[in-house]
């Protein structure tokens, strides 16, 4: 594998991790890294994810990961700003963590491989694009990921 397929790999684990997501939410694509050897993927959510709603989503993210052989080796259970991280059977490693106001990143980072040039990304982001400017922070409201009521306060009671 050279650090062009791995990059298409890591595109491919990245789609379907944020497919995964119910309701669905907003990235747009962020920086792109080589290394000597490694290559490493990242999408930024453009959906702002409430405090309240953060474990909910980190949650999400963690089944679909172990439902897909991903094994989880850290968690950061900090409140504010909480992540994941996991390591699929091939060598990636694959991490979400939630950063200021509540701004979620993807990133996905290869083991070494053959070095090669590596393209952009292929796939198109589902908001708006910044290419060549700083992606801004999460501006995009959710009913569900950006409410701030607890999940149990959700649900309309049986009543």
């Amino acid at each position: 594998m050279d650090m062009q397929e791995a990059a298409e790999h890591a595109d491919k684990m990245l789609d379907a991790t944020i497919g995964a997501i119910r309701p669905e939410i907003q990235w747009a694509h962020d920086d792109t890294s080589t290394g000597s050897c490694d290559v490493s993927r990242i999408r930024t959510v453009m959906t702002e994810i409430s405090e309240q709603r953060r474990g909910n989503f980190l949650g999400m993210v963690e089944r679909f990961w172990k439902k897909s052989g991903y094994k989880i080796h850290s968690v950061n259970s900090s409140k504010k700003y909480p992540a994941i991280f996991a390591r699929t059977p091939d060598g990636f490693g694959i991490n979400l963590s939630i950063a200021d106001q509540g701004q979620a990143h993807f990133e996905v980072n290869s083991p070494c491989v053959e070095k090669s040039k590596v393209a952009a990304p292929t796939t198109k982001p589902n908001g708006p694009a910044y290419e060549g400017v700083e992606i801004p922070r999460p501006n995009v409201h959710s009913d569900f990921w950006s409410a701030d009521v607890p999940l149990s306060s959700a649900t309309p009671s049986s009543g």
